[in-house]
């Protein structure tokens, strides 16, 4: 154990893992080496398949772009884009687990580190939450097809007037229905976390066989909705008139100023070519696999989202879409003779959004199990279990939290702070590129950002532009709960820090080096 030496107050906010600590950390790492570039792939696909185009596309559409949610996708991606190049050289430089927090701390130092986790438990924890609530609508929506009814007071956040097909649904007494809890989100969020702890999560070949069916779900809801579109063109047409509805005056409503406020929430929906950089640990080989893993998955992503959201605006008014099932309600637009094609997108939307949901929960777990392990979060966090070898205490408590936001949240609030927290992390990630290249320009790099220092800073401004689109509530939110953050970091991890103490990351004896016939844990 080295002792710590005096330093100052900046240099303990600054204070770095090396390059080379965190590349001895990811010599030592016990995790298998199995996934290769396809795997990163559909990796990434398979967590950004359901987390937009099944969930948000509907309600950036319907309260903010109207058919013009298209040009929100676009400019989403673009800025995704520019934080995804950023992440490839981070990712081909520092093939680390921990992902974005690992690379702060490598680049800026410990309290950026302890931010960026901060920011990550609401992009990934929070973001498994928006999803299970999207998954509890298709649910919802599928079993309404069978005859079976969950009470609707048990399907929505606590407070909420239910509304399904663009309207209120009312009690028999004329009064709306107030949703209290929503169960089946809360179900879905206890039955992952519970298979998380004991081990049954997504080996690499069941991961791309979920990927496949979603991929499949999706092009087929886009030809067969987009023939039934082509058909009946005459009659649909005037659900894109006008293709950019006019503003209503409020910040956000319409209009150019809500195809941006639309991009900040549809930008929720890329995190999955990010959930590819944790990953780096168990790629053959990072520095070429990871870039190809996130822009391949970005950019096949992107196109598949514009293609649903314009046949999606098409088949239904925008304005029926404020919903946690958009692509329910768009296939049901299809009428009587396409029940058994809305059953069979439905049953894909609720396997895929389940695959989602447990590839961020596996996400988030692994983050405070990084965190845990470099001291900055109490040691329990990184605990493994002895039989399931798995972070057990890590795990229930994701586990709670997710399902907890879910079952009382509404699905707007809980996706905007995820897009802000994702934002705010996507920015910090393009500033320790720069960070990176100023302190150590001749480490090798599998992959180089272009147009460098450019691209990076445009990344930098255009993430941090579209935070202030969201809602004044939500970024007052978003400000406490970063101050909370700083508050903790001060109280507990500036203390326990064990690179403060001159000690490497937290050993884990406990947990076995994977058989070969064992899955791997994503």
């Amino acid at each position: 154990m080295a002792s710590t030496t005096q330093r100052t107050f900046l240099e303990r906010l600054l204070l770095r893992k090396s390059v080379e600590q965190v590349q001895r950390e990811t010599e030592n790492s016990q995790l298998k080496r199995t996934l290769g570039p396809w795997n990163l792939v559909f990796l990434g696909i398979g967590c950004i398949i359901g987390a937009g185009i099944f969930v948000r596309t509907g309600n950036a559409a319907a309260l903010h772009a109207g058919p013009a949610v298209l040009l929100s996708f676009l400019i989403a991606g673009a800025v995704c884009a520019l934080a995804g190049l950023c992440y490839a050289e981070l990712s081909s430089t520092l093939p680390v687990s921990g992902s974005a927090y690992t690379y702060s701390y490598t680049t800026i130092g410990e309290f950026a580190a302890w931010i960026m986790g901060a920011l990550l438990l609401l992009e990934y924890g929070l973001a498994a939450s928006v999803v299970a609530v999207g998954w509890s609508g298709y649910v919802v929506s599928l079993l309404g097809d069978y005859g079976l009814v969950i009470p609707p007071e048990l399907t929505g956040p606590y407070g909420h007037a239910l509304v399904r097909n663009g309207a209120a649904v009312l009690n028999a007494d004329g009064t709306a229905v107030t949703t209290l809890f929503n169960l089946p989100a809360f179900l879905i969020c206890a039955a992952l976390a519970a298979l998380l702890v004991v081990g049954v999560s997504e080996s690499a070949k069941v991961n791309n066989f979920i990927v496949a069916v979603k991929m499949t779900v999706i092009i087929a809801f886009i030809l067969v909705v987009g023939w039934y579109v082509i058909q009946n063109y005459d009659a649909l047409k005037g659900n894109w008139d006008p293709f950019i509805p006019e503003p209503t005056g409020n910040k956000g409503e319409f209009g150019w100023d809500g195809i941006l406020r639309a991009a900040s929430i549809v930008f929720f929906a890329y995190i999955g070519f990010e959930a590819v950089s944790t990953a780096g640990q168990e790629a053959k080989n990072p520095k070429k696999d990871m870039p190809i893993g996130i822009i391949g998955s970005l950019v096949v992503c992107t196109i598949l989202y514009i293609l649903v959201s314009i046949v999606m605006t098409m088949v239904v008014n925008y304005k029926m879409l404020n919903v946690p099932d958009p692509v329910a309600v768009a296939v049901d637009a299809l009428g009587a003779d396409w029940a058994w094609f809305a059953k069979i997108i439905k049953v894909g939307a609720i396997v895929g959004l389940t695959s989602v949901v447990l590839v961020l929960m596996y996400g988030q777990t692994r983050i405070f199990y990084t965190m845990a392990r470099d001291g900055l979060l109490p040691s329990v966090f990184a605990k493994v279990h002895s039989k399931f070898r798995t972070p057990w205490v890590n795990t229930i408590v994701v586990g709670l939290l997710t399902a907890i936001a879910a079952a009382f949240f509404d699905i707007n609030t809980l996706g905007d702070m995820t897009s802000v927290g994702t934002l705010a992390a996507f920015g910090i990630v393009c500033l320790a590129v720069i960070w990176l290249r100023r302190t150590h320009p001749n480490i090798p790099r599998g992959f180089k950002v272009p147009l460098y220092p450019v691209l990076p800073l445009v990344g930098i401004v255009a993430c941090f532009a579209l935070i202030f689109t969201v809602e004044t509530r939500v970024l007052v939110f978003f400000g406490w709960y970063v101050l909370g953050a700083i508050v903790l970091y001060f109280v507990y991890g500036m203390r326990n820090s064990r690179l403060n103490k001159g000690q490497e990351q937290l050993d884990s004896p406990e947990m076995p080096e994977f058989k070969e016939d064992a899955p791997d844990k994503r």
